[in-house]
């Protein structure tokens, strides 16, 4: 495609070309044959060694992601109202493909797969959480953000505050400083928590000291699937941080339910929204590593267990080295439960791949004795959606087994 050159042109090699062309917005540092010398955080035309025009992105010269591309529209002129509609039909998806309550709370922007590189914005009931890991959307903030806020209030839905968690360490890959705090919409919030409803259970939410954003949204679904298990069960949940699998079982009609984490701070957010559901006189909690855990319990009859840890691995060196962590517990899990009862087993690195996963599934097993009969393989919410040929954007394996 022909295009003249707008912006600063950077040629890439033909593997860079290759990846472009399958779909990926990344381009590394390593396949730039020509740079045009552009500042950090600008806007980018990047070029085939052909002089095909293959997209417009943004600038990070401290990142070996050197350009994230935005757009491969040679007509776009990239306009402030550019910002704008690509904020726009990030919340127009969610409005379509959920509704009601669960968009109490939902992801709003979704980085790469809602073409906002680097970007997370989260919808807790009236409070915006937003992280930026892009030194380019970092300096465009002001174009789109309050934008997303006036957007969500025009269609009912009272924004109280925005809260910027920009205190992840690869900001300091983009050249930028981590920081949290309220970003300056209307009025500052006397409080970080909230209360959100989802699947029916409200909860806490702390925007500003809880993991992440303040609370694992990815997961909505599987955890309603959980409830729907449960009746009737006793429930093991490890690795519960604020019992959100242990209260949806809890609600389902489980017998008992056990929750366990070793941080302090979040079982006790646990049993906070365990007494404000309700749901307290079915469920007892536990501080405590589940891997030293585990092991002492031998014999105590569980009907399900869940296992939803955080992620083990952040980098494909050490993934493998993390299969024999999600090996030990799984194989802990397999040997507690009685024929018949039921294991979730779940992941959240997108570098422990499906593939991977898998086989170390069938080897713990194998170890422990046990078949496994799945009943069913689900990935992440709709509202984190996954681009195909993105493999970054798909990373959380959700497996449900019947012992048999």
């Amino acid at each position: 495609m022909k295009k003249e050159r707008q912006f600063p042109a950077y040629t890439i090699t033909k593997k860079g070309e290759l990846w472009v062309s399958n779909g990926h917005p990344w381009i590394y540092e390593q396949e730039i044959v020509e740079d045009g010398q552009a500042e950090n955080g600008s806007l980018v035309d990047v070029f085939s060694l052909k002089g095909t025009y293959l997209g417009t992105g943004l600038l990070s010269r401290h990142s070996k992601i050197r350009i994230r591309l935005v757009d491969k529209n040679a007509n776009e002129t990239f306009s402030d109202s550019f910002w704008k509609r690509r904020v726009e039909y990030a919340w127009n998806y969610r409005k379509t493909v959920m509704s009601g309550e669960d968009l109490d709370a939902c992801r709003i922007i979704h980085g790469e797969s809602d073409q906002l590189p680097g970007v997370t914005v989260d919808k807790f009931h009236d409070l915006l959480v937003v992280q930026i890991l892009s030194y380019g959307m970092e300096q465009r903030k002001e174009l789109w953000l309050p934008h997303l806020a006036q957007l969500l209030e025009k269609d009912g839905y009272p924004v109280r505050g925005i809260m910027e968690r920009n205190d992840d360490v690869l900001r300091e890959k983009e050249g930028l400083s981590m920081n949290k705090g309220w970003y300056p919409w209307k009025s500052i919030p006397d409080s970080p928590e909230v209360v959100i409803t989802e699947n029916g259970i409200q909860y806490t939410v702390d925007v500003l000291n809880g993991q992440k954003t303040g609370f694992f949204l990815d997961q909505k679904y599987n955890r309603r699937v959980v409830g729907e298990l449960v009746k009737g069960m006793t429930v093991l949940d490890c690795f519960t941080h604020t019992g959100s699998f242990a209260l949806n079982a809890a609600k389902g009609g489980a017998k008992h339910v056990t929750a366990v984490d070793v941080s302090a701070s979040a079982i006790e957010m646990a049993k906070r929204n365990a007494q404000r559901n309700h749901l307290d006189d079915v469920m007892d909690f536990v501080v405590a590593d589940v891997f030293d855990w585990l092991p002492t319990i031998e014999g105590h009859p569980y009907d399900c267990i869940i296992l939803d840890p955080p992620a083990f691995t952040k980098s494909r060196s050490t993934a493998h080295q993390a299969m024999k962590g999600y090996k030990q517990i799984n194989y802990r899990a397999m040997k507690l439960l009685p024929r018949g009862g039921y294991l979730i087993s779940a992941s959240c690195s997108h570098f422990a791949t499906e593939a991977m996963y898998v086989e170390m599934l069938k080897e713990a097993a194998r170890d422990a004795g046990k078949q496994l009969r799945q009943i069913e393989y689900r990935q992440q919410a709709k509202d984190h959606p996954i681009l195909l040929n993105v493999e970054e954007t798909q990373y959380l394996k959700f497996f449900v087994f019947q012992v048999i």
